[in-house]
């Protein structure tokens, strides 16, 4: 099965997630970086091979489509959001915005609950 365009944005995403974890565990360790930057760069790193893997169960039709695709979606803003924050906080001392990292520690709950979800959800043959 091809991937529409959605779903080739989570797969591509979620490689990218693997690449900013790698750059962001370098820049911790060689940087002189803090807590909160290495714990980015290992949500950032635990988070890429789920995104990949939401992107390879839509190829196969094991899973529902829509339901999938924003479970991916929530996860991809929970990163965005806790993890831009905490690099940003250890990086240039400033945050995204006020509660951006709790807020995106929720969207990541979140869409871990909806791709639980998607098990007990009915595909359509």
């Amino acid at each position: 099965m091809r991937l529409a365009l959605p779903d080739r944005l989570i797969l591509a995403l979620g490689a990218l997630a693997g690449l900013l974890g790698v750059l962001a565990s370098a820049a911790a360790a060689h940087g002189g970086g803090t807590d909160s930057l290495k714990t980015a760069a290992q949500f950032l790193l635990f988070h890429a091979p789920v995104l990949i893997g939401l992107a390879a169960l839509i190829a196969t039709g094991a899973v529902h489509r829509g339901l999938t695709r924003v479970s991916g979606a929530a996860i991809l803003i929970g990163l965005a959001l806790f993890c831009g924050d905490l690099a940003l906080r250890a990086l240039a001392a400033t945050s995204l915005f006020p509660m951006a990292a709790p807020a995106g520690g929720i969207v990541l709950m979140l869409g871990w609950l909806i791709a639980a979800a998607t098990a007990f959800v009915r595909v359509r043959v």
